[in-house]
């Protein structure tokens, strides 16, 4: 029994130190252009990246549609709202999930912010936070502070839902304006 007990914790750890690994691409270096991308928001309509030249936006990827942590974190997005516009940025959200999921998140939460439908997950891709395992696949808690020029101010990985929207408000309270290290 003991045995059977600890191949069930081998086969465990093995997996998770996978998941971990299995992000395949590495995401843009901050000061580099950001990847325009061209993705469907709730309100089926094509969101480019490019669309908000001369603002700051905050990419943040989450893995999926109305679970606590990314429930969490989209409510205080919203709460923040205003003050993300007196800032001069725009929420930008990107999930694998598709659009007649995000329209059921926006409504059952009220978001006022664009949720991007990344299905294929090219763009969590090309931003590194794809993570594809057997036959999950997810887009891993990623942020890019993007800056009115299209530049990657800041990345953020693996950041706590909860306290994210207002560590963005003090990045850009902060000024940032790129070359700073990944957090």
């Amino acid at each position: 029994m003991a045995s059977k007990i600890l191949l069930v914790l081998v086969v465990l750890t093995v997996l998770a130190v996978l998941a971990r690994l299995a992000v395949r691409k590495n995401p843009p270096a901050t000061g580099s252009m950001a990847p325009d991308f061209r993705l469907n928001s709730q309100e089926v309509k094509p969101v480019r990246l490019q669309d908000f030249r001369g603002q700051w936006v905050v990419l943040y990827f989450y893995p999926k549609d109305l679970t606590s942590g990314c429930t969490v974190e989209a409510r205080n997005f919203q709460r923040d709202l205003t003050k993300f516009a007196e800032k001069n940025a725009v929420i930008l959200g990107v999930s694998v999930d598709g659009v007649d999921s995000h329209k059921v998140f926006c409504a059952r939460e009220g978001l006022g912010f664009r949720l991007l439908a990344d299905p294929g997950g090219a763009v969590s891709r090309e931003y590194g936070s794809l993570t594809d395992f057997l036959v999950f696949r997810f887009a891993a808690r990623n942020t890019f502070l993007i800056d009115p020029q299209g530049k990657i101010a800041e990345i953020y990985t693996g950041k706590d839902p909860g306290a994210h929207s207002q560590q963005m408000l003090d990045a850009l309270d902060r000024g940032k304006l790129g070359g700073s290290a990944e957090r």
